[in-house]
């Protein structure tokens, strides 16, 4: 039977408006399903820009040469009074380090225990130097003071890795001096500079030839003291932090004679994070030694650090055989000796 003309015109029309209908559901969906996904990859563009500019600027919270003086203005240690050398140490990355040599004179200087000092995240080691004063008349010991790579009159810029090779040069440098005791090489760092050390004692082909280290309100981790300077960085995952300075992760391993000494009244670095950094330390020889009124930056300050050092490092000469040292030693009870 045929169709009449107006039933196909009405089928056609039919079929055709069905068509137009699916075309343009096809297109929305098409529309739809790109902005969707365009969405999501702008999305991940914004954030990919966002983390690698968070990254980049860590390094500009962390890294301070310029707090104080201008970066390249360092005081020299003749304003206190103290024999010194300029010395540059090349890294194995080829990168000069500004230091320098405080040496006791002729004999002495050959016999006596010698200080590497690793200093802070701000300022250069001229600010180190009141510091550097009171070890070597009161420890009678030599120092070497280091200005890590993009501090002071050093070359580079700082990052973590760069400031672990740095400790290390600095080691390497004092093994190829013959005008000092070789194994009486102390190494102490304050804040950050506690970090360096901590990693390089260590490093079991570091650690071995240290005589001792001594480590001054420095912090656990990178990412442990952000949280508990700025609460909410809590959130913000261990990947996405530039520098870690894990010293938590690394203290277990040092089994070189090492003191912690912790300024009570430090307002930076909580006292606490000391007390765990002594608590997980293997070392059979370790002692806290707490600072009432000490704070982050001033506990050479209070009376009787010296005398505290000067003790731990005569037990460290004298005492034979390993010896565990568990206590915690306030100021108010360490023994009373007379100032070295």
């Amino acid at each position: 039977m045929m169709m009449s003309f107006k039933q196909l015109f009405s089928n056609v029309l039919f079929s055709s408006t069905s068509l137009l209908y699916i075309a343009a559901a096809s297109v929305l969906s098409c529309f739809m399903i790109f902005f969707f996904i365009s969405g999501i990859l702008a999305f991940l563009i914004l954030c990919s820009i966002a983390f690698a500019l968070f990254y980049s600027i860590q390094d500009n919270f962390l890294f301070f040469p310029d707090i104080g003086l201008h970066r390249t203005c360092v005081q020299v240690p003749s304003i206190y009074s103290l024999p010194y050398e300029t010395v540059y140490i090349k890294t194995r990355d080829k990168v000069s380090l500004h230091a320098y040599f405080i040496r006791h004179p002729e004999a002495k200087g050959n016999a006596c225990p010698t200080i590497i000092f690793f200093h802070g995240n701000a300022g250069n080691i001229g600010g180190r130097l009141i510091n550097a004063s009171g070890i070597y008349n009161h420890l009678q010991c030599n120092i070497l003071l280091v200005e890590y790579r993009g501090y002071g009159l050093s070359s580079g810029n700082p990052t973590e890795k760069g400031l672990y090779i740095d400790g290390r040069a600095a080691v390497d440098y004092l093994f190829t001096r013959h005008d000092l005791d070789h194994s009486q090489i102390i190494l102490f760092g304050r804040s950050l500079g506690g970090a360096i050390v901590i990693d390089i004692a260590a490093d079991p082909n570091y650690g071995t030839k240290l005589f001792a280290c001594i480590v001054e309100n420095t912090f656990t981790s990178i990412p442990l003291i952000a949280r508990h300077l700025i609460p909410f960085t809590k959130y913000i995952p261990l990947l996405c932090h530039k520098n870690k300075f894990s010293s938590i992760d690394k203290i277990e391993r040092v089994t070189t004679p090492i003191l912690f000494i912790s300024g009570l009244n430090d307002t930076l670095v909580p006292p606490s994070m000391m007390s765990t950094l002594h608590s997980l330390c293997k070392s059979s020889r370790k002692q806290l030694f707490q600072l009432s009124g000490g704070g982050h930056m001033d506990s050479f300050l209070i009376s009787g650090y010296y005398q505290g050092i000067a003790q731990f490092l005569t037990e460290c000469k004298e005492l034979k055989g390993p010896q565990q040292t568990n206590q915690h030693c306030r100021l108010n009870l360490w023994p009373i000796i007379e100032e070295v």
